[in-house]
């Protein structure tokens, strides 16, 4: 009976010891940030020119408006601001004092203190000999605790400029945000009915 007791000391001894010296070298996230590669790391996904600017789209709506929400919780008068404003103004094509207006008087009677972007779809609408692309988009407000305000359909005029010092390049700007999408007059006239 003692051979077996210390039979099975030693055994879980022995096991002891092991996995005490049996450690893992596992990489931390870090080194493995540090040593990774884009290719590696991010494999390079192919999507056609309609879900690329679809994805480009729904990225840029979403950094204007974070971009929004963070310009009006400051002063509005700090470097910082003009530094937000300046960073907002670029994803206009041409913007004029007139641009912000309405987005900002929603966002401020609203309280807003973040934005989350949903269902974004991107289409396009005749007008006259022209084409003009427009996104359609839910936003949903949120407060300062994180609580819902509520949900929005929204819409966007942009354009694609093409880049001339590279070949298949564009740059995304903004022509109207929350706009509304150009009324088709209807062909009959008022009073004028058979």
């Amino acid at each position: 009976m003692k051979r077996i007791n210390n039979f099975l000391i030693f055994t879980i001894l022995l096991l002891a010891f092991v996995s005490c010296n049996n450690k893992k070298t596992e990489i931390s996230d870090l080194d493995k940030l540090r040593n990774s590669t884009n290719t590696k790391t991010y494999p390079a996904v192919k999507m056609d020119s309609a879900q690329a600017i679809n994805l480009i789209t729904k990225q840029k709506v979403q950094e204007l408006l974070d971009l929004s929400t963070l310009y009006l919780s400051g002063n509005r008068n700090t470097e910082i601001d003009t530094v937000i404003y300046s960073q907002m103004q670029s994803y206009f094509h041409k913007p004029d004092t007139l641009t912000f207006k309405k987005l900002f008087h929603e966002l401020d009677s609203l309280k807003v203190k973040s934005v989350k972007v949903n269902n974004l779809e991107v289409y396009k609408d005749f007008y006259k000999e022209d084409t003009l692309d427009f996104a359609k988009f839910s936003v949903e407000y949120f407060d300062n605790k994180n609580r819902s305000l509520g949900s929005f359909e929204k819409n966007a005029q942009y354009i694609l400029v093409s880049n001339p010092k590279a070949n298949k390049e564009f740059k995304f700007f903004f022509l109207n945000f929350y706009s509304n999408p150009l009324l088709k007059k209807d062909s009959t006239t008022v009073g004028v009915t058979k």
